[in-house]
């Protein structure tokens, strides 16, 4: 059986980065993906806002590279999580549990103080290629 989703969208808020007493970051992120559907009076934009959650590395990576307005390319499972609020009401939340994540937009020069470089390649080719947006998996062992 397979429970994967795949979401490209923006970053609607800056990242929430929590550490857990054991010391393991968690990073909460909300994404907005829009698609254009067919109205009766032509096309219309929709909005799906979803929460992801992001582990250890990519917690990292989120904390440092990430901010509002931010495009990303997330994918991983889908978990659902269910409690009752304060009043008795029964709540269900869905969450993508990030298992890989790529930036995908590039920062202006002029915003580069408020957010550092993406991490580089790890080797330099001898002949230039196209830029290939940073991709790091939960599974990855990153030095940063």
């Amino acid at each position: 059986m397979i429970n994967k989703a795949i979401l490209v969208g923006n970053v609607g808020a800056d990242p929430e980065v929590r550490s857990l007493e054991s010391g393991v970051k968690v990073c909460r992120i909300r994404l907005a993906t829009t698609e254009r559907v067919r109205k009766d009076d032509g096309w219309a934009d929709h909005t799906e806002w979803h929460t992801v959650v992001l582990w250890r590395n990519l917690a990292d990576i989120a904390d440092k590279y990430i901010r509002r307005g931010s495009r990303i390319y997330v994918e991983g499972p889908l978990r659902s999580n269910e409690w009752t609020d304060k009043e008795g009401n029964r709540r269900v939340t869905v969450e993508i549990i990030a298992s890989e994540l790529k930036l995908l937009d590039r920062r202006a020069d002029g915003d580069s103080a408020s957010r550092p470089a993406a991490p580089a390649a790890a080797s330099t080719p001898a002949t230039p290629k196209p830029v290939v947006p940073p991709t790091v998996s939960d599974e990855d062992d990153l030095p940063f």
